[in-house]
């Protein structure tokens, strides 16, 4: 009788307090999570774990840079659209759940397609402590969160420590980007990666100049091999 009792319940509270879909404001049904069926049928995917070398247009932001493995993006950023509207409510309106669940969702495509195998541990890019303190959460890090939950893979969120605040790398060029991260990283404990394929997390990928940064870092530490996830590519 217990379960009927509590999904009464959760009616009538859904009844009071109604949620809408984060990415087009529409009210949610029963069973739906932070996103309508609709949305999620609709929201523009970019398929790029199944896209290997010359095929990955993210994974040539990183030639002659950085050696990183794959290089993946659950989605397509386009402004105005449902991903923009997802990525707000995330970083700005306090959704974090929103992280966890697109991390479940792509965590589980991830599987289906074996690579769960290619990795040891799961880190995000982390913010400074002054950042962290005031959004209270680092959105890369439910990403990275939900994502290791449907992997079954090592999350390790306090590896990578950001030693400084920096301006928002909104508008600026590659080299104004590299200049903003560049030397603002470091590894805690450089031991827990030792020899480790290290998947490294991030909300958006646009140049990869702050990936590319942190993939550095971790391979200088000791690290196996990095490879790089994003929510949304611009």
């Amino acid at each position: 009788m217990l379960a009927p009792i509590t999904n009464i319940f959760a009616d009538f509270i859904s009844l009071l307090f109604p949620q809408e879909c984060l990415a087009c404001q529409e009210l949610l049904a029963r069973g739906e999570k932070s996103v309508c069926t609709e949305c999620r049928i609709n929201l523009p995917y970019t398929n790029s774990h199944l896209l290997f070398n010359s095929d990955n247009g993210l994974l040539q932001r990183f030639y002659n840079k950085v050696p990183v493995k794959y290089a993946f993006a659950y989605l397509y950023f386009n402004r105005s659209g449902r991903v923009q509207k997802l990525l707000h409510a995330l970083k700005y309106k306090g959704h974090e759940e929103v992280g966890e669940t697109l991390g479940n969702w792509y965590g589980a495509e991830l599987k289906e397609n074996n690579y769960h195998q290619q990795f040891d541990v799961i880190i995000p890019v982390p913010l400074h402590t002054k950042k962290l303190k005031k959004r209270g959460y680092n959105q890369s890090d439910s990403f990275a969160k939900g994502l290791a939950q449907m992997l079954e893979v090592n999350w390790q969120p306090h590896i990578l420590k950001r030693t400084a605040d920096t301006s928002t790398q909104t508008k600026k060029t590659r080299l104004e980007r590299w200049q903003n991260v560049g030397q603002l990283f470091t590894v805690a404990d450089p031991a827990s990666i030792q020899n480790k394929r290290i998947l490294l997390v991030d909300d958006v990928m646009t140049t990869g100049a702050t990936l590319e940064a942190c993939a550095l870092v971790l391979l200088e530490a000791g690290a196996q091999e990095v490879s790089v996830a994003a929510i949304a590519a611009a």
